[in-house]
Parts: C-alpha cells; sequence; structure tokens
C-alpha cells in the first residue's frame, strides 16, 4: 500500500514538472517570415512572454507579408520573386506546426495582405504594381487561382485593410499622398469606389501603414517618410475619412529628416541612389487590444515609438521610444496586449519585449535566433 502511495505521489510530482516546462493549454505561437532565407521561423510563446524555438519552413525567395484567417486554421505567407506566389499553410492548434496545403499566383509583387472579417477574400497592395486585387478563398482555405478584381490605384499602393464593420477597404498610396477609399461587398468581394474615392494627404508624408480603433470610428495611419501618424475620423454610414489631426511619431529631439519613396523590391527603376542614412523610414503601426496605447517602428533609427491614445477624440501623444532590433519592418503585439514581438531587416535576431500596461513603455523579455531579412511577424493564440 505504501510503495504504491509513493508511486502515486511520484507520477503527480512528474507530471506538475512536466506541466510546469510545458506551454499553457492557451497556446500562443508566433510566425515570422525571413525574406533572405525564404523561410519562416515558428515559436511557442510563453507565459511570461520568452520564445521556445520551433521549426523553420521553406517557403520561397523573398517571403515577406503574412495574414492569419479570422477562424486561426490558416497562415497566409507572399513570395515577392517571380512568379509572385502566395502560399496556404494549415495550422495545427496543439503544437502550431505549419503545413503547406495550396498555393496560387498573385497579380503582382505584393508587401501587404489581408483578409476580410469572413476570412473569404484575400485583399492585396503591390508597391511596384501600383495596383490592389480581391482573390477568393474557399472553405478549405486554399486562394483561387485568378482573381476576382485587379483594379488600378495611385502610385506605390503600399497596405489594404477592411474596416470592422467589413463594408469599407482603404488603400493607402505612398507615392501620391493619398488613402483610396472603397466600398466593400462580402458576398461577392466587389470593391467600388466611394464618393470620393480618394482623402488627400499632406505632400511629402507617404502614407503607408494603418490600423483602426476598436470601436471603429477611428483610423490611425502610419506616414512611412514624415514618421508621423494621422487621425482620421471614419464615418461608419458612410465609410469616408476626415482628417482629426496629425502627431509626431518620433522623439521630440530627433535628429532624422523626412525622407523619400524607395524603389520597390525585385521592381526595375525607382529613384536615384542618395545618401538616405539621416531620412526617417516608418515601417509598422499597431494598436494595443485595449486601445490606449499605439505603436510605430522606425528602420533608420531602429526604434519603436510608443504613442498614447485618447479613444474618445481618437488624439495621440508621443509617450517613450525604445531601441530595437536593426531595421525594425514588422511587429506584432499579442492577443491579450501583454508582449510585443519585433523583427529587424539588418538583424538575425527577434526581440521580445512586456508592454507597461499603465504607461506603453516596453521593457525586454528576451531575443531570439531568426533568418535573414526578417520583416514581418503573426501571433495566433488558442484561448
Amino acid at each position: 500500500m505504501q510503495a504504491r502511495k509513493r508511486l502515486t505521489a511520484t507520477l503527480a510530482a512528474g507530471a506538475l514538472a512536466a506541466g510546469l516546462a510545458a506551454p499553457a493549454l492557451a497556446a500562443t505561437y508566433v510566425y515570422v517570415s525571413n525574406a533572405e532565407d525564404g523561410e519562416l521561423t515558428t515559436y511557442t510563446m510563453q507565459a511570461d512572454g520568452t520564445l521556445q524555438p520551433g521549426p523553420k519552413v521553406a517557403v520561397a525567395k523573398v517571403v515577406m507579408p503574412m495574414t492569419v484567417s479570422p477562424d486561426k486554421r490558416y497562415l497566409y505567407a507572399v513570395s515577392r520573386f517571380k512568379p509572385f506566389s502566395v502560399y496556404t499553410y494549415s495550422i495545427n492548434k496543439g503544437s502550431g506546426a505549419l503545413t503547406q496545403i495550396g498555393t496560387a499566383p498573385t497579380a503582382d509583387s505584393f508587401p501587404y495582405i489581408s483578409l476580410d472579417k469572413t476570412g473569404r477574400w484575400l485583399l492585396g497592395a503591390s508597391y511596384g504594381g501600383h495596383l490592389i486585387s480581391v482573390n477568393a478563398v474557399g472553405r478549405d482555405g486554399k486562394v483561387a487561382e485568378k482573381p476576382t478584381q485587379v483594379i488600378p490605384v495611385g502610385r506605390n499602393a503600399h497596405s489594404i485593410r477592411v474596416d470592422a464593420s467589413n463594408k469599407y477597404a482603404y488603400v493607402p498610396t505612398l507615392g501620391t499622398d493619398a488613402i483610396f477609399q472603397f466600398k466593400f461587398d462580402a458576398k461577392t468581394g466587389m470593391l467600388s469606389s466611394n464618393t470620393p474615392a480618394v482623402a488627400m494627404m499632406k505632400a511629402g508624408t507617404g502614407p503607408r501603414h494603418f490600423v483602426t480603433s476598436n470601436d471603429n470610428k477611428f483610423l490611425y495611419l502610419l506616414n512611412e517618410m514624415a514618421g508621423t501618424v494621422t487621425t482620421m475620423a471614419l464615418d461608419g454610414k458612410t465609410g469616408l475619412l476626415t482628417e482629426v489631426g496629425t502627431v509626431s511619431g518620433l522623439a521630440p529631439d530627433s535628429k532624422l529628416v523626412p525622407g523619400f519613396p524607395r524603389g520597390a523590391v525585385g521592381a526595375p527603376g525607382g529613384p536615384p541612389p542618395r545618401d538616405t542614412s539621416n531620412d526617417i523610414w516608418s515601417a509598422d503601426i499597431h494598436l494595443t487590444p485595449n486601445g490606449k496605447f499605439l505603436y510605430i517602428s522606425e528602420r533608420t533609427g531602429s526604434t519603436i515609438n510608443a504613442l498614447s491614445v485618447d479613444e474618445a477624440t481618437g488624439k495621440l501623444a508621443w509617450q517613450s521610444a525604445t531601441p530595437t532590433e536593426t531595421g525594425p519592418r514588422g511587429f506584432r503585439i499579442d492577443p491579450k496586449g501583454r508582449y510585443m514581438v519585433v523583427t529587424g531587416e539588418k538583424s538575425q535576431n527577434i526581440s521580445v519585449y512586456a508592454i507597461d500596461q499603465g504607461n506603453g513603455s516596453l521593457k525586454s523579455v528576451g531575443q531570439y535566433p531568426t533568418g535573414k531579412g526578417a520583416n514581418w511577424v503573426e501571433i495566433v493564440s488558442f484561448d
């Protein structure tokens, strides 16, 4: 009897130890695309924000933008090397492992893709092609071979996303300092120009990426070449945008100066060579899930900048800057708003930071190896 009790206690202790060493049941997985290696690196995020490296997944040359389906079943990754393609991966809920289940051509080289709220439509923006496209997505997660639409827009389309209502879509065009405004039909996947079709921004600012507020009343637009963030009021009845105000996303003592558009990856031509060592070169923008803090990355100075958000008015105020990986093109905040993962195009490491819930400042959690040309992060959490 005593021997059986000792055995039971030993097994219980072992199970407890194993539980402490294993990821929490609400597993969180991190995926990073590495353009120069043509691979995705995978990680499991532990409860304290540390990462457990997983397997590398070979995709294709110049793999860059990614997006995840609303039901978290599929991850999509785009190669910007000819033939331009999108790769579909199923996500294993238990392990986070990726399994390729399909590939399809894209209309051009895309630096940005997203899905509508139903997950049935893949939207893409082409910087070098000056266009956007829509492809149907099947119930099996596979992207249709032919696009439903290909629409010319302004020069250097840099992103495309729908709003929270799934009725409207927006496309910042860096080269023409504009945001194209579309109506979106989720039943057919068709985009149609709103009226007016374009909201103009200040010349030379270079609108790039954006996010919408949790209540869908505001759109926060990152301007690549000015390092500013513009708050736009979003009319829920019409989908039209109206500028509320613009603030600098960089530290008041920053010595960087406004930049100029740069050539597209894989595209011939582009602006002539010039010294860009002191140019503002902003990249990515994300909002915490609670809507209190907004962050932007700036590549020349290699910083992540925190701004506070007045949720009632949409007004922003710069808070702090954190040095990070060299050339931080992409970063992501975990779904609970506790941690941030940052990549650097000129770094072969990624960094994880804990987010101070009071003032939005960042504290280093750890640094982990990744591949060459790291540029995009996706985080998937199964609650």
